[in-house]
């Protein structure tokens, strides 16, 4: 998949198959979508294209309010794009002037001079340009001027829940992890950099490897304790997560720690992803050291219980 990160850097196509969104988490929702650009480029030999826009919208035109969290950064979603077999990605940098760009002029200089479309397929509801005034109404009516067809994939056809982001978000901020796994159609994943913590883990017979995640925007799921996988250099690992400020220690900052079955590497500096396969408690204050040990006895073969049929993902 080739990635474009400015207008001026793609060279026009000669058939172009053309849907644009934020794409936040690449959910199934989003992979129908998808399947459809990809069918209909391979029945007219064109190219897939995926017009996305960074940073999110909500967050150059709503500044003041960062209770926006993301599902994924723009690398994670590039990633996941490619694994659904697109060609390109052209990301667009979303600024305040260019949300001042009519549904019109994104239309033509964009998807017929720059892009080159010759299909545009998107989902229900779909909205664009100055003040979200494009829509698919609008496209169909002047397909014929614009020299492209356009499809829209029904809100039926996607799923009768309606999938959305928003709802993955939500599930993830309640720890429903099933649910949001459902609808992403794989687990949620989060990718941190593995940095010194104080250790306590390691004297319990449970050494962590604690996290620190670099985006602000990747939303966190909720405290509590998690049942996982985890990727470090192309080999999987099983473990249980927790996220907490860790009450049973005095703790007063949230952590994101990770204890991986069978694991005894030093890693500090080095990236883990982890994926998210259900939650298994809330977090809760013990009486000391000893009580917190039996307590990570129990969830650790809660967690082995929940991971033995697991299929390892990326």
């Amino acid at each position: 998949m080739k990635i474009y990160h400015r207008l001026e850097d793609f060279t026009r196509l000669n058939h172009a198959v053309v849907t644009s969104g934020t794409f936040d988490g690449v959910h199934v929702g989003h992979q129908k979508i998808l399947h459809r650009l990809k069918e209909v480029a391979a029945q007219h030999t064109g190219e897939t294209v995926v017009i996305t826009f960074w940073p999110h919208p909500q967050m150059v035109l709503h500044p003041e309010n960062d209770s926006l969290k993301l599902l994924n950064t723009f690398e994670e979603k590039a990633h996941l794009l490619k694994e659904q077999g697109i060609q390109h990605l052209l990301r667009i940098e979303f600024t305040k002037e260019f949300s001042l760009l009519s549904s019109s002029d994104f239309i033509q200089k964009i998807l017929i001079e720059k892009i080159g479309t010759k299909k545009l397929v998107i989902g229900y509801d779909h909205r664009f340009g100055h003040n979200r005034e494009g829509s698919f109404e609008q496209l169909k009516l002047n397909a014929s001027t614009y020299g492209f067809e356009v499809e829209e994939i029904s809100r039926q056809d996607i799923d009768h829940v309606a999938i959305s982001s928003s709802k993955i978000r939500k599930a993830l901020e309640q720890a429903d992890i099933t649910t949001a796994n459902d609808l992403l159609g794989k687990p949620y994943s989060i990718t941190g950099q593995v940095v010194k913590g104080d250790q306590v883990g390691r004297t319990l017979g449970f050494p962590t490897a604690n996290l620190k995640i670099d985006s602000r925007y990747k939303l966190i799921p909720a405290e509590g304790i998690y049942a996982v996988t985890a990727l470090h250099r192309n080999n999987f690992y099983k473990g249980m997560l927790y996220i907490g400020n860790r009450p049973t220690l005095q703790g007063t900052r949230k952590v994101i720690e990770v204890n991986l079955f069978g694991f005894n590497q030093s890693i500090y500096g080095e990236y883990l992803t982890i994926y998210f396969h259900q939650w298994l408690r809330a977090d809760k204050k013990l009486s000391g050291l000893d009580e917190l040990k039996q307590q990570l006895l129990l969830d650790k073969i809660e967690s082995e219980k929940i991971l033995q049929n697991i299929t390892f993902v990326s």
